[in-house]
């Protein structure tokens, strides 16, 4: 079960990270919206850096996860 909450975490935090990154590539550079989460709020490009980070922290936390020893109960 810590396995496949470690990949959805970490998939998870794929998507949201190359959004935040396509987001603030987009509107910095291009002066245009894309990607889809334009689409749900309207952000300035700084923001869409914080998305980043969000989706960075999603992907360490589901890593963390997967491999974490599980421990051994004695009886």
């Amino acid at each position: 079960m810590r396995t496949t909450i470690g990949y959805i975490l970490e998939s998870i935090g794929y998507v949201v990270g190359a959004q935040g990154l396509i987001g603030f590539g987009s509107r910095t550079f291009f002066d245009t919206e894309w990607g889809w989460l334009h689409k749900v709020v309207d952000l300035p490009p700084a923001a869409y850096l914080g998305i980043v980070a969000v989706g960075l922290v999603l992907v360490v936390v589901g890593v963390r996860t997967r491999r974490t020893p599980r421990h051994q109960e004695t009886v």
